[in-house]
């Protein structure tokens, strides 16, 4: 996880006076509206295809394809490949469950404090 995000998105977090989940894992995170919109749906349908998520989200397959990569990087979702009875498989996501979202949110948004902390105590001390 990268620890220097970019510091706008804390900012209009902190200017939204009730940030949702949704807000609060675009700004954490740094992913788009597409893709948080896809971990809320990996969440109410889990074991999803591409071509069905593509279809709840109102998406091209390829963007939801990029969309499910950046959460798998983010560990905010997972995939299994199922074998069909016909041959030939298919994948199915998964989102990583909300408990174990929000301690990585805490860990993600630690690792951010600490090196802001960090670029404080490089201040010069002005003597």
């Amino acid at each position: 996880m990268n620890p220097d995000p970019d510091p706008s998105r804390f900012r209009d977090l902190m200017l939204d006076s009730e940030p949702g989940f949704e807000e609060v894992l675009r700004c954490v995170f740094g992913v788009q509206d597409h893709e948080a919109r896809l971990y809320l749906e990996l969440l109410d349908a889990p074991d999803s295809t591409v071509a069905e998520l593509a279809n709840a989200v109102d998406r091209d397959r390829s963007n939801v394809n990029r969309g499910l990569s950046t959460l798998m990087e983010k560990d905010l979702a997972d995939r299994r490949r199922r074998l069909l009875d016909s041959g030939g498989h298919v994948y199915q996501y998964r989102a990583t469950p909300p408990d174990e979202a929000r301690e990585l949110m805490h860990r993600t948004l630690d690792e951010w404090a600490a090196y802001v902390h960090d670029r404080i105590d490089d201040f010069p001390n002005g003597d």
